[in-house]
């Protein structure tokens, strides 16, 4: 199960690129046409793939990634890189490792000064995410990975992972960007029996895999650390789908696609449908995860059902008959939207019920900037954030977070005069 980061990377690093990193059209100044990153063995990169001084050209994979702002769709390119010693001819001389990065969608967007994460992964391979200096987007990479304190240069700096930072926050960010991290772990194909074994060669319907997940991930109580428990199950479902939905995905990829296997139609619908169910998965796992630690909170609530027109809360309390019921004291009425990040999309949850003045929103998003933060409050949404992932917020944000444990507990105290 990937809790840490360190359950997942082996290194990262960041730097603000110059015009050297980037292509000639992308620059302020000269530019460059190497496609070149240097300066990774200094970061601590370098040690994770090879220092050979020969004339190896090592190729690796690698997912690069441009981002514009956290509301743009972001660019995804998955490629191959090399590592070289460009002196391994220069007999006497020290090596000097280089990354080369091809041309591709990715490389033409990103520019001098843009910000750039770096990060090696368990299984060897290089995510590169590029966003704009100081945007949104930087802020959280930096949060989420540790580097909040670091002052990138021109140059690598090396980002020290520890095992106290959560894997999930990224797991999540990046899932929505696309990008989808997956490391082998000793327990993997034990997991995997133990999947096949209750659902065969499928994918379950999202509930039955949500409550799979409770079953073998339950060292929390739901009860007396809801927050934690939230964490914990979504943590393991993801690990426990991505297992499936590798073992899966690799079976179909041997059949071939069509008659004779090469139906390049009938593979892009398959890949397409693999990316529709990750992303449509990961939101009603969330929704399960909840339900489920409300019921065992003992609260009373309906999930989805409506309130005005077609708006449907995700969870109302105490239900849709109390709502609907002119004569029910207003105060004592209680929303809850869940989205596993906001972007833009946490304004929906402002007009799913009239009646309640102040709507509650519960997000796996990490540092979400404060300027958005200002806008929910300044809009009457109070954010709920899991204990362990407020720890990505600054210390003002905090202020006015509440946890999941706080919203139970109001929740209750409301219930307890019906």
């Amino acid at each position: 199960m990937y809790e840490k980061l360190t359950d997942i990377f082996d290194a990262v690093a960041v730097k603000y690129l110059t015009a050297v990193d980037v292509k000639r059209n992308n620059s302020k100044s000269s530019g460059s046409n190497q496609h070149e990153l240097g300066g990774l063995v200094s970061a601590g990169i370098g040690k994770y793939l090879d220092l050979t001084q020969n004339h190896n050209h090592l190729k690796y994979k690698a997912t690069m990634v441009y981002i514009g702002s956290q509301d743009e769709e972001p660019i995804v390119c998955r490629d191959t890189v090399t590592w070289y010693d460009t002196r391994y001819m220069a007999h006497g001389r020290g090596p000097e490792f280089r990354l080369y990065y091809k041309t591709n969608e990715v490389s033409e967007l990103f520019e001098e000064s843009d910000f750039l994460l770096i990060a090696v992964t368990k299984d060897k391979e290089i995510l590169l995410v590029f966003t704009p200096k100081e945007s949104t987007v930087e802020t959280q990479l930096r949060t989420i990975f540790g580097a909040g304190n670091i002052s990138a240069n021109n140059s690598f700096k090396e980002v020290k992972i520890h095992q106290s930072e959560l894997a999930l926050p990224i797991q999540t960010m990046l899932s929505q960007l696309g990008i989808e991290l997956y490391t082998e772990a000793d327990e993997s194909k034990e997991l995997l029996k133990s999947i096949l074994e209750t659902f065969g060669e499928r994918f379950p319907k999202t509930r039955e895999f949500s409550d799979f997940t409770r079953t073998h991930f339950s060292e929390s109580n739901p009860i007396d650390a809801p927050d934690e428990s939230l964490l914990q199950w979504m943590t393991g479902e993801e690990t426990l789908f991505r297992i499936l939905e590798r073992h899966i995905v690799a079976e179909r990829l041997k059949k071939g696609f069509g008659e004779h296997g090469d139906d390049v139609d009938e593979f892009i619908g398959f890949s397409l449908s693999v990316q529709n169910r990750r992303k449509s998965r990961v939101g009603h796992a969330f929704e399960n995860h909840i339900e489920e630690i409300l019921l065992q909170n003992s609260v009373s609530f309906d999930r989805g059902k409506k309130t005005e027109g077609k708006q449907t809360p995700d969870f109302l309390f105490p239900g849709q008959k109390q709502y609907l019921s002119p004569g029910f004291d207003s105060s004592l009425l209680r929303m809850l939207g869940a989205k596993t990040t906001c972007k833009e999309r946490w304004r929906q949850v402002l007009a799913e019920a009239k009646r309640i003045e102040l709507k509650h929103l519960i997000t796996l998003e990490p540092a979400i900037s404060e300027d958005q933060t200002n806008q929910m409050s300044e809009m009457n949404l109070q954010l709920v954030v899991p204990e362990n992932i407020q720890q990505t917020y600054s210390n003002l944000q905090r202020q006015d977070l509440m946890s999941f444990k706080e919203f139970i507990e109001e929740v209750k105290h409301t219930q307890s005069a019906l």
